[in-house]
C-alpha cells in the first residue's frame, strides 16, 4: 500500500495544458506505423502518408490502481 506515491504539484501540469502550446503527445499510424506527435489543435492524421486512424502510445508513467 505504501509504494505509489502520486504527485502533489499540480500547477506544472495545469499551465501547460492551459495554453495548450508547447505539449505534445505521441501517436502511431495505424496504416504505416509512424511516430507522430500532435499538439493541441492540430489536424488528427498521419504526416508520412495520410491516414486518419492514430494509436495513443503507452505511458512510460507507473500507474496503480488501488482494487478492492
Amino acid at each position: 500500500m505504501s509504494g505509489y506515491v502520486p504527485p502533489t504539484s499540480t500547477a506544472a501540469a495545469t499551465t501547460t495544458t492551459s495554453t495548450g502550446e508547447g505539449r505534445s503527445v505521441d501517436y502511431t499510424c495505424g496504416d504505416c506505423n509512424a511516430a507522430v506527435s500532435l499538439k493541441r489543435g492540430e489536424p488528427i492524421r498521419c504526416r508520412s502518408c495520410g491516414h486518419r486512424v492514430l494509436y495513443k502510445q503507452r505511458t512510460n508513467r507507473m500507474v496503480q490502481f488501488e482494487a478492492r
